[in-house]
């Protein structure tokens, strides 16, 4: 079976066409191949957008919202922000990618090549055509007991993922981080966010890839970390 990811607009066809398979171990977080220089159509954001609110929504209750922030200036006030979030992510141990150990030289070649794109990311969120930020209607989730969180956040994070899978599906690069979240608070004031009452769920860059050869992860084994009826 094709998925053509036309879903909104039969007659504009898709950059791409991928198995649903592919488009589900093929969408990575994609960073240094960005196209900065290559505009991302407002058709493309709105056809992602439209496909994302066909995701799951408890109770047919949709609160999700997306920024969508082409402006340049705010652009590069946002990657600014991001930069200085980034900077302190840096110095977190264990948590930063870079200071991750595997045990496997395959593995921890995979964990380098993660840290360096990060790492670039973080110099050039704002160079990025489009930035997306996902939100939540729903209200803060700060203080909010586990359950209650997720709850809030059921809605907009499936959507914000089918956003990525429909951006991958038309040649668009994304990658999901919470970076950021360090000033949301700043963010939310650039944007007119209201922020005692949206919750942001992350940032993503979205531009055109150098090249669509993206390929599956190293991955654990499925046995590896099943647990069949039970701890």
């Amino acid at each position: 079976m094709i998925c053509d990811a036309t879903v909104s607009n039969p007659s504009r066809k898709a950059q791409l066409a991928h198995t649903p398979d592919d488009v589900l171990t093929t969408t990575r977080a994609v960073r240094k191949r960005l196209d900065f220089e290559r505009p991302v159509s407002d058709d493309d954001v709105r056809d992602c957008v439209r496909i994302a609110m066909q995701s799951p929504s408890g109770s047919n209750a949709p609160t999700m919202s997306f920024v969508v922030v082409r402006d340049a200036e705010k652009r590069a006030a946002l990657g600014e922000i991001y930069r200085q979030c980034y900077e302190i992510y840096q110095g977190m141990d264990g948590i930063y990618a870079g200071s991750i150990k595997k045990d496997g030289e395959a593995e921890q070649a995979q964990q380098d090549r993660v840290a360096s794109s990060a790492d670039y990311l973080g110099q050039n969120m704002g160079n990025s055509p489009v930035l997306i930020i996902p939100c939540s209607l729903a209200g803060r989730m700060d203080g909010q007991p586990g359950s209650m969180s997720a709850m809030m956040g059921a809605n907009i994070m499936p959507a914000m993922w089918s956003f990525m899978l429909a951006a991958r599906a038309r040649g668009l690069g994304t990658a999901w981080t919470t970076v950021h979240l360090m000033m949301e608070e700043q963010v939310a004031e650039l944007l007119g966010i209201p922020f005692d009452q949206v919750q942001q769920i992350c940032m993503s860059p979205l531009a055109h890839t150098k090249g669509t050869d993206f390929k599956p992860a190293m991955r654990p084994e499925p046995d590896t970390i099943i647990h069949w009826d039970g701890w």
